[in-house]
């Protein structure tokens, strides 16, 4: 009785965390190339969704000094359960984040940049326009440097903004689903999991050349079948690049984990997607939206070159 009443309360709202199997577990970021990237961050005031978000791969990338530039500022306008980004009212957008973002790219002599952004609601343009800056001083700042953007959904301005940035012309165009549709009323609550879909099909019908890209996180209580009915999807709306990775809970106030998906399963996963006829797939537990993602990038364009040449070849 007495060993029954000492034992720790749980609220129920508040279940245990999951142990973290061991395939999920990184080394703790050490490295001289990874203090060197950070400082440079410090130095030209930018953000990063390596730092914002909790990447377990920001040791990892930074040591190989490649970071995601996160613009518009530290703070969301939105509160979604898988985000480990502050939300609330934000700062006024900074006039030189284009021009920094541009010289931390070739001070770490990008190949490959991955610019995304916090929501911002709060802007007439959703925050647009500051996209369209930064592929413009990237342009002329590292005109060799490819560029890859992670945009939010852009709410209640979607055709206006994907225009407005889709003739900037940034290389990729990511946007991610984060889930399956049937979790967005408790996972993603402020999108829409179909206008997401709509604003990657939208940028394949204003411009085919431009890569578009997406991603969800597994680990959530999704089905199988709901993964497999997202990639048809995907697909449907003409979708280059897919990305699976496990979710991590960030704090004990966010989503729970439901399940630490075993590395066989993303692998299946990833056979799945590469045979529903992605151009490149990426499909890990510790995947993420810009994990080797110019590695990735040049996969991708020479799959679509080898399409084109097998097309001609028909032809």
């Amino acid at each position: 009785m007495n060993d029954i009443a000492s034992e720790p309360k749980v609220p129920q709202d508040r279940p245990p965390r999951q142990r973290k199997p061991d395939w999920i577990r990184v080394k703790a970021p050490v490295s001289k190339g990874y203090g060197e990237t950070r400082q440079l961050m410090r130095d030209l005031k930018l953000h990063t969704v390596c730092e914002e978000a909790a990447c377990p791969n920001i040791g990892e990338c930074w040591t190989k000094k490649h970071a995601t530039v996160m613009i518009l500022g530290d703070t969301c306008t939105r509160a979604c359960r898988f985000c480990n980004i502050k939300t609330g009212m934000p700062m006024p957008v900074d006039p030189l984040e284009p021009e920094h973002t541009a010289v931390a790219a070739a001070a770490m002599g990008l190949e490959h940049i991955v610019i995304t952004s916090v929501d911002r609601d709060d802007l007439a343009d959703r925050g647009a326009g500051q996209f369209v800056k930064v592929i413009e001083a990237l342009r002329r700042e590292t005109p060799d440097t490819t560029i890859e953007i992670l945009t939010p959904d852009f709410k209640g301005r979607m055709k206006q903004s994907i225009a407005e940035i889709c003739e900037a012309g940034p290389d990729v165009f990511n946007h991610n689903l984060e889930t399956v549709p049937r979790l967005y009323p408790t996972i993603r609550p402020g999108a829409r999991y179909y206008a997401s879909l709509r604003l990657l099909e939208e940028v394949k019908e204003r411009n085919p050349l431009i890569f578009t890209k997406s991603g969800i996180m597994l680990g959530l209580g999704e089905a199988r079948l709901e993964v497999h009915q997202v990639m048809d999807d995907m697909r449907s709306a003409g979708i280059d690049f897919i990305t699976m990775g496990q979710y991590l809970q960030p704090t004990p106030k966010h989503a729970t984990v439901e399940e630490f998906v075993s590395p066989q399963q993303f692998d299946a996963y990833g056979a799945i997607a590469r045979a529903k006829g992605f151009l490149q797939v990426a499909s890990s537990p510790l995947t993420r939206s810009s994990y080797h993602a110019g590695d990735d990038f040049a996969q991708m364009r020479a799959a679509r070159e080898a399409q084109l040449a097998k097309a001609a070849a028909k032809g």
